[in-house]
Parts: C-alpha cells; sequence; structure tokens
C-alpha cells in the first residue's frame, strides 16, 4: 500500500512538472502567434457552419461526458462486485484513477495558464453556450482520453478501442464546435487525459 502512495505521488510531481513549460507555451500565444492565428481560423470556421442538427448534438455530447466516465468505471466495479473478481475491481480502480489523476492535472494547467475562452479572446469566437472559468486545457476532452485510453489498456479489443477512441474524439471536436475550445486547447486536453492514464498503468492486475 505504501509503495502504491508512493507512486501515485511519483505521478503527480511528474504531471505537474509537465504544466511549466505547457504553462510557458500556452501564455506566448499572442494574437500574432503561427498557432493563435490558425486556432481563430478553425473556430470561425467552424462557428459559420453550424447546424441545428449537429448543435442538438454536439450538445447532448458534451453535457453528458461527465456521466459516462463515472458509469464507465463504475459499471465495471460492479460487474467485479458480483462476479467476485478482483481483477475486473482493479480495472475499474486503475480507469477511476486515471481520471482523477487527470482532473488534478488539467484543473492546475488551467489554474497555471489562465487562457481566456474562444469567446473572450481579441479575436471574438461565437459560442453556443458560455461556460465559465478557463479554456486551456479542455477539461471534457482530457477526461473523454483519459477513459478511453485507460479502457482500452484493460480491453485490447478493437471493439472497444475503436468506439472509446471514436468517443473521445468527438468530445474534443464538441468543444471547438461549440465555441468554448481552440484547437490547442483540444489537443493539449487529449495528451493530457492520455498521459494520466499510461501513467497509472502500474494500478493494473497484470503489472
Amino acid at each position: 500500500m505504501y509503495r502504491l502512495f508512493n507512486k501515485y505521488i511519483v505521478v503527480l510531481q511528474l504531471g505537474l512538472l509537465t504544466a511549466i513549460p505547457i504553462k510557458s507555451v500556452a501564455q506566448g500565444l499572442s494574437p500574432d502567434n503561427p498557432i493563435q492565428k490558425l486556432d481563430n481560423r478553425i473556430m470561425i470556421d467552424l462557428s459559420e457552419h453550424r447546424t441545428e442538427q449537429k448543435t442538438s448534438f454536439f450538445m447532448f455530447l458534451s453535457k453528458y461526458n461527465n456521466l459516462v466516465n463515472v458509469a464507465i468505471p463504475a459499471g465495471i466495479f460492479a460487474a467485479g462486485v458480483i462476479d467476485n473478481d478482483k481483477g475486473t475491481r482493479q480495472n475499474a480502480l486503475y480507469i477511476a484513477s486515471s481520471s482523477a489523476v487527470n482532473i488534478l492535472l488539467t484543473m492546475v494547467t488551467k489554474k497555471l495558464v489562465k487562457r481566456p475562452r474562444p469567446f473572450l479572446g481579441q479575436v471574438k469566437i461565437s459560442a453556443v453556450y458560455y461556460p465559465g472559468q478557463t479554456s486551456f486545457p479542455s477539461g471534457h476532452t482530457s477526461s473523454s482520453f483519459a477513459t478511453a485510453t485507460a479502457l482500452s489498456q484493460v480491453y485490447h479489443k478493437w471493439y472497444v478501442i475503436a468506439p472509446a477512441y471514436l468517443w473521445a474524439g468527438s468530445m474534443g471536436y464538441s468543444r471547438m464546435y461549440l465555441g468554448v475550445h481552440y484547437p490547442s486547447d483540444v489537443a493539449a486536453g487529449a495528451l493530457i487525459g492520455t498521459g494520466s492514464a499510461l501513467s497509472m498503468k502500474f494500478i493494473r492486475p497484470s503489472n
């Protein structure tokens, strides 16, 4: 138990250290920065091609992101309890721990970077709705990629991996489509979420 706790601490320390260079890069995105210009062009294009059907779908996807991220490890844990399968319960703990580490790293990075939302930037982007907090990285994207990656590490089947990453990728796209995150926010979220899940692999029963 003590060794497991130490591994948690090491993972968190390494994760927090990576937030320092990320902060420097993200805060350096001035209006003339090539990345910021590309972000703005993509966001403007997406905002000009919205439809009622796609907007409803992506709003639904974003709205229930947290529920899905909780339901997946909870369902796997329940299956492990019903079947009295310790390995399945450990897999559920791995997925839940990946999400927990990801949430912490995402929140810390948001606090460090404090990047304004696209609709609050110097180039105003039309948004479908106006959430609070800051933009970098995308929390919805990081959480969905953390869950998808952890799930894929547990179940090495194409019919698990493909839908998991399709969902995570769609989640990232939805955040841009809705006008609440830049593409670079989404890319950073995907990296943080994936890294969080891979860093927690020591919890899996096979390890």
